[in-house]
């Protein structure tokens, strides 16, 4: 399928999802706890087969997803990915005991999911993590440290949870554990944050884990976290577009209606060009989203550059076209309760999370160079 195309199926289904959204899943976020999972809206989630559609669908898929749930409920989207994000490395790297333990009480919306991995010295520089797994005899560790910025802690049932079993090793002295809430010496605490869903921190007081706890091979964690994030980052991208496109259709809607010096607003010409902006920009991120992530489909071997570019064209896009869409709606949109005062609120923290845009740019110039040419992605040598 070219990557600059949705085929009528999909693109149907992208429609349906829309609707669930907005029928079902709003309702069900209206009613959650900010700063709290909303486990009834995970287990809808569940209920509509979209969890399992997290372990048996490609990355396009994933971007549809995201993308369709973020134009009409931001609170379902971010529930979605992030159950995906804490179990697709059990998914991937899990054993057959740990992939039958947890994963199916995260397709149904039972078990609550978290992706540990930032510290508090260690967040842009994910290869800088100094939480310690100590040998404790054969097979054993003991780990000891602090996470923070975790999504979903410290409410989740399971962490995926990355340390340091090698010093000084860097990269490749990271593994990857699969650690339970309720192990001894693990405690959470939340942290008042500008989001409707739980972020804490997670302190590890000599956790001990062994070697059926491990996710992969030991001291290959840190290849699992960046696996992890090439296939989410684009999807990242994908929930930056359906903000975009809802801040899009409402600016639509009311420059059209809108009536000032004498005619609706759409008759102005800096009004009607600047919409026409943020058309533009909005359909060439959702271009590079669907592209980037039929790479990852297909395998191609330019997934972290086109991943990069896609997260980072997206978010940045989304910014503009909220910042945009606030500017052009006026003073109502910052009313308490207002949509776009909502998206306003949550479109700043996906130029952060999962690698910052200027993350994003040294990765695009690092796998640029690495080709050994100035060429763009997908451009023939």
């Amino acid at each position: 399928m070219p990557a600059f195309s949705l085929d009528p199926e999909r693109a149907a289904w992208r429609a349906e999802l829309r609707a669930l959204a907005a029928e079902r899943l709003r309702p069900l976020a209206e009613k959650g706890e900010p700063g709290h999972v909303n486990r009834p809206l995970v287990a809808e989630l569940g209920h509509l087969g979209l969890l399992d559609r997290l372990f048996t669908s490609g990355a396009l898929d994933l971007c549809l997803m995201r993308e369709s749930l973020a134009h009409a409920c931001t609170e379902a989207e971010t529930a979605l990915a992030l159950q995906g994000l804490g179990a697709h490395p059990v998914h991937a790297h899990g054993t057959p005991a740990q992939r039958a333990r947890w994963l199916p009480a995260v397709r149904t919306g039972g078990a609550i999911a978290a992706f540990a991995l930032t510290e508090p010295g260690a967040g842009s520089d994910a290869a800088a993590l100094a939480l310690s797994a100590t040998p404790d005899g054969t097979a054993r560790w003991r780990l000891s440290g602090s996470k923070c910025w975790i999504s979903n802690a410290p409410e989740a049932d399971f962490y995926t949870v990355f340390a340091r079993t090698a010093p000084g090793a860097g990269a490749r002295g990271v593994t990857a554990f699969l650690v339970p809430a309720d192990r001894p010496g693990l405690a959470g605490t939340a942290l008042d944050m500008l989001s409707p869903h739980p972020i804490g921190a997670l302190e590890f007081d000599a956790v001990p884990v062994t070697a059926d706890d491990l996710l992969g091979e030991p001291g290959r964690g840190f290849g699992v976290a960046m696996g992890t994030l090439d296939l989410f980052r684009p999807s990242v991208g994908a929930f930056a577009v359906g903000m975009a496109q809802a801040a899009l259709d409402a600016t639509i809607a009311h420059t059209a209606r809108r009536e000032a010096f004498g005619g609706p607003l759409s008759a102005q010409q800096t009004v009607a060009h600047q919409v026409a902006e943020m058309a533009l920009r909005t359909e060439a991120a959702r271009l590079m989203v669907y592209a980037a992530a039929t790479a990852y489909d297909e395998g191609a071997p330019d997934v972290p550059l086109r991943a990069a570019m896609a997260k980072l064209l997206a978010t940045e896009t989304a910014q503009y076209v909220v910042d945009r869409a606030v500017q052009l709606h006026g003073a109502r949109a910052l009313r308490r309760g207002h949509p776009l005062e909502h998206l306003y609120r949550e479109v700043r923290a996906p130029r952060i999370y999962e690698g910052a845009s200027e993350i994003q740019r040294g990765i695009i110039a690092r796998e640029l160079y690495r080709a050994g040419a100035p060429r763009t992605a997908g451009e023939a040598p």
